[in-house]
């Protein structure tokens, strides 16, 4: 019984809920960032290398004909699938850049959000009376 209440607090921790709310909201992104390389970006860039899609780009490594599609051409036997590859690391360069920009943004607005005064530090309180009338005496026998 002690484990399930401490399992409670632990899930009911703002930073529990809050990570996964990040994670369900990053897993959406990743796709919308995936449809956005596979469907806007790599089309363009396939009609530029000659008509192909670009994620089926691949060396044959085992005798294959070089024409075939990249699936039949793995039943077929090993391929090096150079073009799924740089799909997926666009998908990531564009993914970190537009992480990058939002946490960028959100230095930002935390930066614009603080006081200047915040910065300097507390002016320690005086000491004492009694401190200071230590340190009065202890002066004077030292003179």
């Amino acid at each position: 019984m002690a484990m399930l209440e401490e399992f409670r607090k632990f899930a009911i921790k703002g930073n529990v809920v809050d990570l996964a709310v990040g994670v369900i909201i990053g897993g959406a992104f990743g796709r919308i960032v995936d449809s956005l390389v596979q469907d806007v970006i790599m089309p363009p860039i396939g009609k530029l290398f000659g008509g192909l899609d670009f994620a089926s780009y691949y060396i044959p490594l085992n005798h294959q004909a070089y024409g075939l599609p990249l699936a039949e051409a793995k039943k077929a036997g090993a391929v090096l699938a150079y073009g799924n590859f740089l799909t997926i690391l666009l998908n990531f360069l564009i993914l970190a850049f537009v992480i990058f920009q939002m946490v960028r943004l959100m230095n930002r607005l935390r930066n614009s959000f603080h006081h200047p005064d915040e910065d300097k530090p507390a002016v320690p309180p005086a000491p004492p009376e009694d401190i200071l009338l230590l340190r009065e005496i202890r002066d004077s026998l030292k003179k």
